[in-house]
């Protein structure tokens, strides 16, 4: 690959929240950040960010998340050994079109003829070196002034992607791009068999390839209040640890909606390059379990299971013994708060627990008994009338805030590594096997030093135990304190 990849940026989307893949995929904790067939995998987003790298002369990845996930994100960057060309933290949910534009107005910071590589940070690639290749070639189409999206061969009358119609080549591609002769929405199966049978749709699989300019001068024409949001947006960016903080206000008065509608449908400049990559967009459950690996009986087992006259099925269990006999063709999802167990044929109807459970304001749809912290994360052991067990996990460096309750008293017993640990005016290191006890009222604070991670139980007792008890001051990583409850 030659130099001038170095001004083709990776733009990866990261906001999503996973709610087909629900009860593993929750919203504090979504798809992206989960190693699903086992614990060496590295994450979706791990992948993403691993697709298009400095090694094969792509420039450094600018990312959009939410405030939630940011440290997440992070993590994701440090564990691939990579430096963002930016993070940028989206204030609301506007969808992918003023999100795009946000990264554009960054990349044109740095580079004139930035190129952006738009990729969702949940989909599934088996052939990563060909994709690379079909990027370099979708870029020089794109320094044409044409909006490249990625189209999928389709291999089934699938009714829950969108299809772009194939037209006439374009000059110069070497029959390898092609003008988008119409979009089609998600169709019944009657219509998307008929696609399937003429040959010349393919499905839209939600990866762009855009000159930033071309893609900001397109959006300005057809829906110019996006382009305003993320100018003033942007203009009004401020840096925060290291991720750029968006103007909030200014970035909520854009209109909510994706690429597709607001610049693809519309703009004459929409080309079409065909993709055979082995592309999945890891959808639902059923889509996974395509990709899984599978026994002779075709079933994917993660986990401990035990399977009696069984085919067809995922089964996934993060701490029971699941056993089955004599089904075929399920979705079974244990984790230590739910457990989903779903016909494989209605895993996109996932979704709709996931909205009932919202409606219920239900907490299984939000956070898992492990809950992830910047400096670690804590995990609910038992819970009692007046009583709670909890496990913390601090990562070396990590950091809790200085934090005081009303209502409780905690009682902290290292069981790996070396805590310092500050009580009033006191600071001390608590090794493994030793103890501290903490009263209600009691300022105090927790840190790891060491180079292993810390690990402690913790019983709180007192007459309340809400989250909401917890009052906290010199918080090194900024967060509000509706981020800490």
């Amino acid at each position: 690959m030659n130099s001038p990849t170095r001004s083709i940026i990776p733009v990866i989307l990261s906001g999503g929240s996973g709610t087909r893949l629900w009860p593993l995929s929750r919203a504090m904790y979504p798809k992206q950040f989960i190693r699903f067939f086992n614990a060496q995998n590295p994450t979706f987003l791990g992948t993403a960010l691993a697709r298009l790298t400095g090694a094969q002369g792509f420039a450094a990845p600018i990312l959009l998340c939410n405030n939630d996930h940011r440290f997440l994100v992070r993590e994701e960057l440090e564990r691939a050994g990579l430096t963002a060309h930016a993070i940028i933290l989206e204030p609301s949910a506007r969808n992918t079109a003023p999100a795009i534009a946000v990264a554009a107005l960054a990349a044109l910071r740095s580079s004139p003829d930035a190129i952006l590589v738009v990729m969702p940070s949940d989909h599934v690639i088996q052939d990563e070196a060909k994709f690379a290749d079909a990027v370099a070639r979708a870029a020089t189409v794109a320094a044409t002034g044409k909006l490249v999206m990625f189209g999928i061969k389709p291999t089934e009358p699938h009714t829950g992607y969108g299809y772009i119609q194939q037209g006439a080549a374009l000059d110069g591609a070497q029959g390898s791009a092609f003008e988008v002769a119409s979009f089609a929405e998600k169709p019944d199966a009657t219509t998307a068999e008929g696609y399937l049978a003429r040959g010349d749709y393919f499905w839209n699989s939600g990866i762009f390839v855009l000159h930033a300019r071309t893609y900001l001068d397109e959006v300005r024409r057809f829906n110019p209040d996006i382009v305003d949001a993320a100018t003033a947006a942007w203009s009004e960016a401020s840096d925060d640890l290291g991720f750029i903080r968006l103007g909030a206000s200014d970035f909520a008065k854009s209109p909510n909606i994706s690429i597709d509608y607001a610049v693809m449908e519309k703009t004459a400049a929409a080309a079409m390059l065909p993709l055979d990559v082995g592309w999945n967009d890891v959808g639902s459950w059923a889509s996974l379990w395509d990709i899984a690996p599978r026994d002779a009986d075709g079933n994917h087992v993660t986990g401990d299971a035990v399977l009696e006259d069984t085919s067809g099925c995922y089964v996934h269990s993060d701490t029971s013994l699941v056993s089955t006999i004599g089904v075929r063709d399920l979705i079974i999802v244990d984790t230590p708060d739910a457990l989903l167990v779903a016909d494989k044929s209605r895993s996109q109807d996932v979704a709709t627990i996931v909205k009932r459970l919202k409606q219920s304001n239900r907490k299984e749809h939000e956070q898992h008994v492990r809950n992830y912290r910047p400096w670690g994360f804590f995990e609910t052991l038992n819970v009692g009338p007046r009583f709670q067990v909890k496990l913390l996990h601090v990562k070396p460096g990590g950091k809790l805030s200085m934090q005081m309750h009303h209502h409780r008293s905690e009682h902290w017993v290292v069981v790996q590594g070396t805590a310092n640990v500050v009580i009033g005016e006191t600071e001390q290191l608590v090794r493994e096997n030793e103890s501290v006890y903490i009263f209600a009222t009691q300022w105090h604070r927790l840190e790891n030093p060491g180079k292993v991670p810390v690990e402690i139980i913790e019983v709180q007792t007192g007459s309340y135990l809400g989250e909401d008890d917890i009052y906290r001051t010199d918080d090194i990583y900024h967060r509000a304190p509706d981020e800490t409850k």
